[in-house]
């Protein structure tokens, strides 16, 4: 009989530092590499303080729990899987993450229902199925006056009409982008 494979990723910094997060395996799975999230979080400040933060396409909930651990005020993740969004809550559970909720749904269904401004957005969507094109123009009414919206992709990100592109980077085959709305 096979084993299945456990997945872990572990938090880098704040209060869960060292903390490991088991995931399932699931189609597209990929967690933000160490250095990505090391990057990332230097460009947002060590501290999320009373920030709201969005994890959109959650995943492992790698940069959700980076936020929350870091101090984040409030904490949504939205994931498609209900596997993986079972293995969300189990980790929320084990962090004892109260100030984190994990909704099992459709990224474009929860943008077109909530009303709620974020200060930070994480936006890591499946690669090869277009879903920057469709979540991108829906994101700018739910970020809140001087908020940020981190995009992961198998490709680069410019800046356009809604879009101003200020700090970027590539790992490996992942480019990575923090955005501001030009409202």
């Amino acid at each position: 009989m096979a084993v299945k494979k456990q997945n872990t990723v572990r938090i880098n910094a704040g209060q869960w530092r060292s903390r490991v997060l088991k995931f399932p395996d699931s189609e597209g799975l990929r967690p933000t590499p160490d250095r990505v999230r090391q990057t990332v979080f230097n460009w947002l400040g060590q501290d999320l303080t009373s920030q709201v933060c969005l994890d959109l396409f959650a995943g492992t909930g790698a940069m959700g729990f980076e936020a929350l651990s870091r101090n984040a005020k409030q904490l949504v993740m939205v994931e498609y899987s209900k596997a993986v969004a079972k293995s969300l809550s189990q980790n929320q559970a084990l962090l004892k993450a109260e100030n984190c909720q994990v909704l099992n749904m459709d990224a474009m269904q929860f943008l077109a229902s909530n009303q709620q401004s974020f200060d930070v957005i994480f936006c890591d969507p499946p690669y090869q199925k277009r879903w920057l094109d469709k979540v991108l123009p829906a994101l700018g009414q739910h970020l809140a006056e001087d908020g940020v919206v981190y995009v992961e992709a198998e490709y680069t990100v410019d800046s356009n009409e809604q879009w101003e592109v200020f700090k970027q980077g590539k790992a490996g085959n992942v480019f990575y982008h923090l955005l501001k709305c030009r409202h």
